[in-house]
């Protein structure tokens, strides 16, 4: 749903799972990205490669069961959607969209695309799958895809800025406090707030007890 103002009341559009998804995703991402070509921070590599590819599964997962705005099926645009979405952008009433913008949705599923790549070739390098045969090819993917990714975070952090000047609303506030402006009944009713608490609970007892469990092993 689309409008071309971003005037109304202020509406809760993003659940806390998807709060809580956005900006645990950047960071175990970031992280892992930061001690890849460090032996000596391996282990650090590999336990937030495993919050990332849990992450992932989560928002498929979300995607499909999630609350409205965080389903696939509202940021899913045609081509000519996304063309004349950009194009509004160059006039003086460029289109205001509640959830996912067009450009957005394209960032969101590209991200995820990505994210995917990295996380199965990131296993099967560390799981050894197909032996020395297919080492070369997991890292190469798992090296080009993860660049790929860091410069479309770039690309979508620029976009989530002029987006936000073009639209006279702070998208990046939105991703913190789950609001943003339009009309009664655009919201969504309940914010999941338990559900984004237990995903960051896991995490951190994941993280926590990840050496002990590596340890064992060993």
């Amino acid at each position: 749903m689309h409008s071309n103002t971003s005037t109304g009341q202020r509406i809760l559009v993003w659940d806390l799972p998807v709060r809580v998804f956005h900006w645990t995703l950047a960071l175990s991402f970031t992280g892992a990205y930061l001690t890849a070509e460090s032996e000596y921070y391996r282990d650090i590599h590999v336990a937030l490669g495993y919050v990332f590819a849990a992450l992932l599964a989560f928002r498929l997962v979300w995607g499909l069961a999630g609350t409205r705005y965080a389903r696939f099926s509202t940021f899913l645009f045609s081509p000519g959607q996304i063309m004349a979405y950009l194009k509004s952008l160059a006039g003086p009433d460029p289109e205001h969209h509640v959830g996912h913008n067009p450009a957005g949705g394209v960032a969101v599923l590209l991200l995820l695309g990505l994210g995917a790549l990295i996380a199965a070739s990131g296993l099967g390098l560390y799981l050894e799958i197909g032996g020395h045969d297919q080492e070369a090819l997991f890292e190469e993917l798992h090296e080009v895809a993860a660049n790929a990714m860091l410069l479309l975070v770039f690309v979508h952090i620029a976009g989530v800025l002029v987006s936000s000047f073009l639209h006279h609303e702070n998208l990046l506030g939105s991703m913190f406090s789950g609001y943003k402006q339009g009309e009664a009944g655009q919201g969504i009713r309940d914010s999941w707030w338990w559900l984004g608490v237990l995903m960051l609970l896991l995490m951190v007892g994941f993280l926590w007890f990840y050496p002990e469990w590596l340890n064992q092993g060993s």
